[in-house]
């Protein structure tokens, strides 16, 4: 049914990844899949790197630990944003199509006040993807 599955990550929240990253694992063992993972970085330092390369060589790590922790080879894919905080969503539409997805599984969060002015991610990527996107909460 499902032949690549991606999800995406953001490597300054990892604790909130776990239980995504689990499901889309499970799905990948189920239907024979390949899984990877894809993060949004800029070409200025950051909190998790000081440039696209050093954010990539984390993300790599960060795949190999889930690699290991789940019994699967899990990739990983950075997509670079000249300002990911207002081009995040669409860079990681077009992160997924470029990697051939047919299943996108996403992290969610606990609505706040602040998901009721503003969409989050995966609402957005949710309702405007012509993706398959699965939101676990």
């Amino acid at each position: 049914m499902y032949k690549k599955i991606v999800v995406p990550v953001d490597l300054t929240h990892p604790e909130l990844l776990d239980k995504a990253i689990a499901t889309a694992a499970d799905l990948a063992k189920h239907y024979g899949a390949s899984l990877t993972l894809i993060a949004v970085t800029s070409t200025i330092p950051g909190a998790v790197a000081h440039n696209p390369r050093e954010f990539s060589e984390k993300l790599t790590q960060y795949a190999t630990r889930k690699s290991n922790d789940h019994g699967l080879n899990i990739n990983s894919t950075v997509a670079i944003a000249n300002d990911p905080a207002v081009d995040l969503d669409k860079t990681l539409d077009k992160a997924f199509h470029e990697a051939n997805a047919d299943l996108v599984v996403m992290a969610s969060h606990v609505p706040g006040f602040r998901d009721y002015v503003f969409a989050s991610n995966a609402g957005f990527l949710a309702s405007h993807s012509d993706l398959t996107v699965m939101v676990v909460r």
